[in-house]
């Protein structure tokens, strides 16, 4: 009997031994991971690990299984499995970058983007690369919320707009930094070398708190790579079906044993006069462009960088030439541009620093026969110093800022602003769940006086966090330039009126943002973002091109002006690494005045962007698609009897590309952009045949008359503009990289 019963335990133990389990132990930084899910793929069999990371899991009856571990915060661990090795070992869980990556936008010092109380945006170059643009300005069309306006149908001039808010109102930084403002937000946004920036950081709703006038809308934040970590050589050069060459050249050398350098060099042409509209214009302005970016990096304590663009560009009649440029016989549109940038961060400890940055930007123009000649330079320093107290951490600024400007314009603007600051912030850890944010600013404008701005931002997330919601409120103020920042008041036939002074523009602004990040049982990751916002705007300037068609009319709005609205992100990540990122922004936007409601020009009513990704890794093929729907905006005509669309009509854009890497070092990728040929209509400009108006008759108030020549009693008129003329076209480019 009893050897009966030991034949019986060895069988048993025998045919236990004999069922597969696979079995391992979960790390990261050295320390178990308790409670990381282990799911075998395509089937209901999961486990997750003891207090010491270790998991054993019966994987019987699966053919050809798969597991995956994963664990909030962290990088999924994916394997196939050998059932001829079923332990695992030690495994090590890395780091989910995306999820804990560290922004500086919000608050103005580094923080993770999880604990920052202000909800921050943020977009890696590689994001970018699947549309490659020769310029910042076109790159952030595959972006939520945010919308590269053009402005004038001849020079394709542009602003960018966040959440429906006119581009003026939007900060441009670099690292940091204002460095693009006023009179460069025409023209200022193209030359800066992709190729050397590392990441775009983007905070919608006024940060007027911590960087004053101008950032009543939002920030865009250009953050450039730190030398040390670049490649010692890159090359990235593409060129279209248009005739269009772009080449950014970045190069990293060392100066001393503890100081580096990253030269950054950026080209752009187009030559190649296109009227496929066939109205006597080109549709793309001709574009010959340079900009040198040098950064610096000396120890540990100075980093700053200089950067120079000139650019010589024009758009107009396809016969115009240099020797027509300020006359009247054939209409063009001449600017060159010249500007010469400093910024950099001096570090005295780590709780006090300096910032500093200084800008010069002059510009010789022409549009038709009015002559634009301006120049501005923009001095800005400030103090920063930053110390935690058990849970507060403090923040406080001195700043000051110059800004001279002067132009030669009918009003003649010659300015001297003197715009010293203090600002103070306080951020209280209530606990690992809550976290308040209170900041005050006080500027004292030489112009227009004492100005305050308040913001407040509540975080509240979960103990996994993995759901954050945030509300912020804020107030933001605006200094208006007019002719620095509404190519309208210089382009076409418009008189520019004036009714009186403009007083600084102010805003409230509140933002209700809910984030969410979900780890599927199947692996796959899930990034949910959401928003509503609102903006109360009082002082706003509002161009009037209705009361007189030939007539730009500016003055500070006596009503109200509102913006609110919602947007939606959803970035999905497969298994088979296909990534698809999804948004959709709506927004409600209406000015109020004497009891009526109006629609502001050129603000759309909602918004689409999206992007497939498809990483093919046995073949080192990445396959990106990418899109962006735009509803209707309200267009400016030039009287009833304009037979022109008073909206634009809701148009998609859609780009295709391939790219093909070799060796991690060379990456060849080409495609299709505009891929369904949208352009807007062929009379988007008004009489381009009479860009002087030779040909029409006025009557004594200075209106167009209608006559038989002239049935629509039209003026010439190009800011009838919502997208490029620009059609379907290939490209084809080349990138490498020496490390």
């Amino acid at each position: 009997m009893l050897i009966r019963l030991f034949f019986i335990f060895i069988l048993s133990q025998n045919l236990i031994s004999q069922v597969p389990f696979v079995k391992g132990t979960v790390f990261s930084k050295g320390q178990p991971l308790e409670g990381a899910s282990v799911i075998v793929t395509g089937s209901n069999k999961g486990t997750i690990t003891d207090a010491s990371g270790i998991f054993n899991l019966d994987i019987s009856g699966i053919k050809n299984p798969r597991i995956i571990i994963s664990y909030l915060g962290y990088k999924s661990f994916i394997k196939k499995l050998n059932l001829k090795k079923l332990n695992l070992g030690n495994i090590i869980l890395k780091l989910d970058d995306q999820l804990d990556e560290v922004v500086i936008s919000g608050t103005l010092k580094p923080v993770s983007r999880l604990d920052s109380p202000v909800p921050v945006e943020v977009y890696s170059q590689t994001f970018f690369k699947s549309n490659p643009t020769p310029s910042v300005f076109e790159a952030l069309e595959i972006v939520n919320g945010v919308r590269p306006q053009l402005n004038c149908n001849v020079c394709s001039t542009g602003d960018i707009h966040i959440n429906g808010q006119e581009g003026s109102y939007t900060m441009i930084l670099i690292d940091g930094l204002p460095i693009v403002s006023g009179l460069s937000t025409v023209y200022g946004l193209s030359g800066i070398p992709q190729a050397l920036i590392d990441r775009v950081e983007i905070v919608k709703g006024p940060a007027s708190t911590l960087y004053g006038s101008e950032a009543i809308g939002g920030v865009i934040n250009l953050i450039t790579k730190v030398p040390e970590n670049t490649s010692k050589i890159s090359f990235d050069s593409f060129v279209s079906g248009w005739g269009e060459s772009n080449t950014d050249l970045g190069y990293r050398y060392n100066i001393s044993d503890n100081s580096t350098g990253l030269l950054g060099i950026n080209y752009y042409n187009f030559s190649n006069p296109i009227d496929n509209n066939e109205d006597g214009f080109t549709d793309l302005t001709l574009q010959d462009r340079i900009s040198i970016f040098n950064k610096f990096r000396i120890g540990k304590k100075l980093s700053f960088a200089s950067r120079y663009v000139y650019e010589d560009r024009w758009g107009g009649q396809t016969n115009w030439s240099k020797k027509n440029r300020g006359g009247n016989e054939v209409y063009g549109e001449s600017i060159y541009t010249s500007r010469f940038e400093l910024f950099g961060n001096y570090k005295f400890n780590s709780e006090l620093s300096f910032q500093f940055s200084f800008n010069d930007h002059s510009q010789n123009s022409v549009y038709g026969s009015t002559i634009f000649n301006a120049n501005q330079a923009i001095t800005f320093g400030q103090f920063i110093w930053n110390k935690s107290l058990k849970q507060n951490d403090f923040l406080l600024g001195l700043a000051y800022r110059h800004t001279r400007y002067k132009d030669d314009t009918t009003a003649f603007f010659n300015e001297n602003i003197h715009l010293p600051g203090i600002f103070i912030q306080d951020e209280f850890k209530i606990n690992e769940q809550n976290t308040l944010l209170l900041g005050l600013r006080y500027d004292y404008n030489s112009i227009h006086g004492s100005i305050l701005t308040p913001r407040l931002n509540y975080k509240l997330s979960n103990l996994e966090r993995s759901s954050t919601l945030r509300f912020s409120l804020g107030s933001g103020y605006r200094v208006a330039q007019v002719f620095t920042e509404d190519h309208a008041a210089l382009t076409g036939a418009r008189d520019i009126v004036f009714l009186d002074d403009l007083d600084p523009e102010r805003s409230w602004n509140a933002n209700i943002n809910y984030v969410k990040k979900i780890y599927l049982k199947q692996g796959h990751i899930l990034d949910f973002d959401a928003s509503i916002f609102r903006t109360n705007f009082s002082n706003k300037i509002v161009p009037d091109y209705d009361f007189n068609p030939n007539q730009i009319i500016y003055d500070n709005l006596n009503g109200k002006s509102i913006t609110q609205g919602a947007s939606l992100n959803l970035n999905i990540l497969f298994l088979n690494n296909l990534r698809i990122n999804l948004g959709a922004t709506y927004i409600d936007s209406f000015i109020k005045k004497d009891g009526l409601s109006v629609i502001p020009y050129l603000t759309e009513r909602f918004q689409g962007v999206w992007k497939i990704q498809k990483n093919i890794y046995s073949s080192n093929l990445i396959i990106d698609v990418t899109g962006s729907v735009i509803g209707p905006m309200k267009l400016p005509l030039l009287g009833e009897l304009d037979p022109r669309d008073s909206f634009s009509p809701t148009f998609n854009i859609i780009n295709i590309q391939l790219t093909k890497i070799w060796k991690n070092s060379y990456e060849f990728y080409g495609g299709i952009k505009n891929l369904l040929d949208f352009t807007p209509a062929k009379n988007s400009i008004a009489r381009s045949f009479d860009p002087f108006d030779k040909n029409v008759l006025f009557n004594q108030n200075g209106q167009a008359v209608s006559t038989e020549s002239n049935p629509y009693a039209l003026t010439f008129d190009p800011t009838y503009v919502f997208a490029s003329n620009q059609g379907i076209r290939l490209f084809l480019g080349f990138r490498w990289k020496l490390d």
